[in-house]
């Protein structure tokens, strides 16, 4: 668990590091003066199309790579591992069918948001390069991942991107890329750029090496590799359209859709730091899962299962608190456009849902290197047959841009129920203790004594004061609780490298 946990803890810091970069983007697009609301909203969408894109494209690769690797690791030279180039090379054909109906089907997405979304219409071609670039460094990144080389993967999503992207925002603000047309065209080349740096890194350090000689593996596994990537396939596909439908859904239906997708991004950003940690640990855990279940070594996936558990619900309550007791006077503090005050109710709920999707730990991980992975499949469906219908009526009918976060709340709570009963039945594995519950308590306890306290307190001074005494009690708690095993060893090592221990 130690090496889980030093990856996981690298990898969570790296993520946040990330997520500050981001969080200044966000801020750079949002600030008065800065980028229309109808220009910030067209990036989101393109994340959006883009990881549908992806989802398309990959045909089940990723779940092969996880499940597949310890087999051809074990049993092949580098040089006779053929799994990376398979991967890749059904991807690339994949996408090339998902960019032929793209194309196809052009009239057909200027009809549906023509109206509403039109700057999505004008670069509606731009959005396939970034779709290519995430399909190619995701395929890339769940190799590296069974390289155990999460950091580095996690260093070029979450800080590398955005790197490139806050190049280009303060390129176009001193005049150098003259217009947003010039802005947008480079954006969406800025996956393809990552996708190169780890393919690069790869080769440089002898890690990846293509051949199409079919290998032993290959043969011998086949018809369980179509097995497992028709229905992980599915399953990851309908996960993924559920995941984006709301983005892609209020760009259609709502009027000034991308102006509106603008609100509901900044409200996905800023959730998105609640999610922080759920990557480095879903990075870190995967090799590990994929081998435990090889070695049929059921307290180690138990281990896992618990610790990812209750390290996301730790993180993930106190930044849902930290964020949500200063939502208001960070929008007016740093002089976000008017309108972004709206993200509020729907960072809540999508706050929430982060809260309950990482405290269910890394249930799809272990289902899905499990030998049940076809279960992935069925739950999948469950998320789409609830989501899309509960994003389209309560978006258009009922609560607008708020719709879709109570809707992703309401499908998201019952997949993972579904997923935590099974694991519960099948395995007699589930990741709570004492300790899930102490977390919520001190949360809330934490939570509502700094409201009290400071809630006649305003601006930064007010931000800073509610921050600090949050982090002071609730950290103070997690450690004197002992919540977790994992953070007593990293206050102690912390300590003692600053020479109190």
């Amino acid at each position: 668990m130690s090496q889980i946990r030093r990856q996981s803890i690298i990898s969570s810091v790296m993520v946040y590091f990330g997520f500050t970069l981001g969080f200044l983007n966000t801020y750079l697009f949002t600030r008065d003066g800065g980028f229309t609301k109808e220009q910030y909203g067209l990036t989101g969408i393109f994340i959006a199309i883009g990881t549908l894109m992806f989802s398309f494209s990959n045909i089940g690769m990723t779940s092969y790579i996880f499940k597949f690797y310890p087999y051809y690791n074990d049993n092949l030279t580098k040089k006779r591992n053929d799994l990376l180039t398979w991967a890749l090379l059904i991807s690339l054909i994949s996408f090339c069918f998902v960019a032929i109906s793209g194309v196809y089907f052009k009239d057909t997405i200027i009809r549906k948001f023509g109206q509403n979304s039109p700057e999505l219409v004008k670069y509606y071609y731009w959005i396939f390069p970034f779709g290519l670039g995430l399909t190619l460094y995701s395929i890339l990144e769940s190799y590296a991942w069974q390289l155990k080389k999460s950091i580095l993967t996690n260093y070029l999503r979450e800080v590398q991107f955005r790197i490139f992207t806050t190049i280009l925002i303060i390129l176009t603000f001193v005049g150098i890329l003259a217009k947003f047309d010039m802005f947008i065209k480079v954006y969406s080349f800025t996956y393809l750029a990552i996708a190169l740096v780890l393919l690069v890194v790869l080769i440089a350090q002898g890690q990846l090496h293509f051949t199409f000689k079919v290998s032993n593996v290959s043969r011998k596994f086949f018809k369980k590799i179509l097995t497992l990537v028709s229905f992980v396939y599915g399953g990851t596909l309908v996960y993924a359209i559920a995941s984006v439908f709301d983005t892609i859904l209020i760009a259609s239906v709502l009027k000034n859709g991308l102006a509106e997708v603008a609100v509901f991004t900044l409200a996905q950003n800023i959730g998105s730091l609640i999610q922080a940690p759920q990557r480095g640990i879903i990075s870190s855990s995967l090799a590990a899962l994929s081998q435990a279940w090889k070695d049929k070594d059921m307290p180690r996936i138990a281990r896992i299962y618990k610790q990812s558990s209750i390290n996301q619900l730790i993180f993930g309550v106190g930044m849902f608190s930290l964020i949500w007791l200063n939502f208001t006077d960070g929008v007016f503090t740093f002089h976000m456009q008017k309108g972004y005050i709206d993200a509020k109710w729907v960072f809540f709920f999508i706050g929430i849902m982060r809260i309950i999707d990482m405290g269910t730990g890394v249930n799809s991980q272990i289902i899905g290197t499990s030998t049940k992975w076809k279960f992935e499949f069925f739950t999948g469906i469950i998320l789409l047959l609830l989501a899309l219908p509960l994003n389209y009526i309560l978006t258009k009918y009922y609560y607008g841009i708020v719709g879709p976060a109570i809707a992703n709340l309401i499908s998201f709570t019952v997949y993972n129920a579904i997923r935590y009963w099974y694991l519960k039945k099948k395995f007699n594995l589930q990741p709570f203790t004492r300790q899930s519950f102490y977390t919520i308590i001190l949360g809330l306890v934490s939570f509502y004594i700094c409201f009290f306290l400071f809630h006649n307190f305003h601006g930064f001074t007010g931000i800073i004061y509610r921050s600090f005494c949050f982090i002071a009690l609730y950290a103070g708690g997690t450690i004197g609780l002992k919540l977790s095993s994992d953070v007593l060893p990293v206050w102690k090592a912390m300590l003692s490298k600053i020479g109190l221990n």
